[in-house]
């Protein structure tokens, strides 16, 4: 979703961004006088971009930069003073170049290459749902003391979640943030532990907070549902236990409403609101769209990654700590050159060859955010999980559909958890891995409330069962390796410091 894990540091107060932006390869814009109006070429029924503005966080410079934009044929749609970010949308072509050259702008561009509003349909993968034949086959199973669909959920007992839960499910002072494509808060293994004063639609950049605004829009955008049962469904006789069933859960939907795609003000928004509204732990279980690799020498993509880092970082110095899913692209994050054919996707892919050194997936590569590959049964790395020596920091249960299939009642390798509508089904991919290690962080948080940001990833990783490179990773058995593990048993490419144990956590 995951080098700068070699560069890695923390923000502890919100002065500290502009030095950090800098490690990520950041300089300053050249500093000119204020630009032209808008193009002449611009049309009245030009399209019109989102725009990140990135500046000084001093008052003038703010209230500059913002008469430069009306200049420039820009409209503010919201401004973040304490992280020095502005959103803006223009349908002047010329726009970004123009406001690069503004005094005191330090970055901007186009968070996207298609218009603001452009048809498009949602693909968040094949969900297998459970049928009511199947629940009745998986209830049959359940053991005393178990949730009714528990038998199914063998990533609960991969890293001892069912045993943790009888020691300390987790603090109700502990709230996880789902940044995703809204929770289905109704279901009845999600509201006992919703949280809605910390929820919010932050689609466009600017927070709604109005009864259900966090919720999905329609049964088909399951995927933050699903994360938030994987992370605190409750133990109430009802469905299926989270990793952290004691604590909180909030939403905070980012997702395009016309596409899906998760778009780099939206992700702005709900770090700042996650920080502003008391949010311990967050979970991203994506990628900023459109670019699944965000490259400095672009000055668009390098906007986008200074603005949403901007926005991390000020909710790491506010006491979150952030978490996301290391890719389903099985790239090796610490590789010389990787393909990427899928961006921008949000018009038409492009194949590029990058340097992931250079050009970082965003949010998972950012200073600070622990980055989660994905598990099977057998505790071997998921086929479609990303990687990297000094780029994974745990690894989690993900699941494995093709080669690791669990002695369950329904002996699917996937990950089963709540879906809207009151549903269950198994989905997999590093999106159910980070939940994963998010419920295992939140249980840490509970047994260490006053843990920094800092200090929680420490012991998340101290916590993890140390698990070495496999000898042979040849899942297809044709001869050839179909990823390569370098690094020891204490940390290595596929699974960092090793795969999180929630019973260890709570011991």
């Amino acid at each position: 979703m995951a080098h700068l894990r070699s560069r890695r540091r923390l923000a502890l107060a919100v002065p500290v961004v502009l030095s950090l932006t800098a490690s990520l390869g950041f300089l300053p814009a050249a500093a000119t006088a204020a630009p032209a109006t808008a193009s002449a070429a611009q049309s009245a029924d030009a399209p019109k971009l989102a725009y990140v503005v990135n500046t000084a966080t001093d008052g003038r410079t703010i209230a500059s930069v913002q008469r430069a934009i009306a200049a420039a044929g820009g409209t503010v749609v919201i401004t973040y003073d304490t992280i020095g970010v502005i959103v803006a949308h223009s349908a002047n072509p010329d726009f970004g170049a123009q406001i690069r050259t503004v005094r005191g702008v330090q970055s901007a561009g186009a968070t996207r290459t298609a218009p603001l509003v452009s048809a498009g349909t949602t693909d968040q993968g094949a969900a297998d749902y459970l049928t009511a034949a199947e629940a009745a086959k998986v209830e049959a199973a359940a053991t005393a003391g178990s949730e009714p669909l528990e038998a199914d959920q063998w990533d609960l007992r991969a890293i001892g979640a069912d045993k943790a839960a009888q020691i300390n499910p987790g603090s109700r002072k502990v709230t996880v943030a789902v940044i995703d494509t809204g929770v289905d808060d109704t279901h009845p293994d999600l509201a006992p532990n919703f949280s809605a004063g910390q929820s919010a639609n932050c689609v466009g950049g600017v927070a709604d907070t109005s009864e259900g605004a966090w919720r999905p829009y329609t049964a088909d955008d399951y995927h933050g549902t699903h994360v938030a049962g994987e992370i605190a469904a409750a133990r109430n006789d009802i469905g299926v236990a989270g990793v952290a069933p004691g604590v909180k859960v909030s939403s905070i939907k980012v997702s395009d409403p016309y596409n899906g795609l998760f778009y780099p003000e939206s992700v702005v928004c709900a770090f700042v609101f996650a920080a502003d509204h008391g949010v311990e732990i967050t979970n991203n279980s994506y990628y900023v769209d459109p670019w699944l690799y965000n490259c400095m020498d672009d000055p668009d993509q390098r906007a986008i990654v200074d603005a949403v880092n901007r926005a991390q970082l000020y909710a790491q110095s506010k006491g979150t700590l952030h978490l996301a899913s290391a890719g389903n692209s099985n790239h090796d994050l610490d590789a010389d050159a990787i393909v990427d054919d899928s961006s921008p996707d949000d018009s038409t892919p492009v194949e590029r060859t990058i340097d992931p050194h250079e050009c970082f997936d965003v949010p998972t590569q950012l200073p600070g955010i622990v980055t989660v590959s994905a598990t099977g049964v057998q505790n071997l790395k998921s086929y479609y999980s990303s990687y990297g020596k000094g780029v994974v920091d745990v690894a989690a249960p993900g699941g494995d559909r093709l080669y690791q299939i669990p002695d369950t009642p329904s002996k699917n390798g996937r990950i089963l958890s709540t879906m809207p509508n009151n549903q269950y089904a198994f989905l997999q991919g590093t999106s159910m891995a980070s939940p994963h290690a998010a419920g295992v962080a939140a249980l840490l948080k509970s047994e260490h409330p006053w843990a920094s940001p800092q200090e929680l990833q420490l012991l998340l990783k101290a916590q993890a069962d140390r698990t070495a490179c496999p000898e042979s990773y040849d899942q297809n058995g044709d001869g050839t390796q179909d990823a390569v593990c370098e690094g020891g048993t204490s940390v290595n490419g596929f699974y960092g410091h090793g795969i999180v144990n929630a019973l260890r956590a709570v011991q």
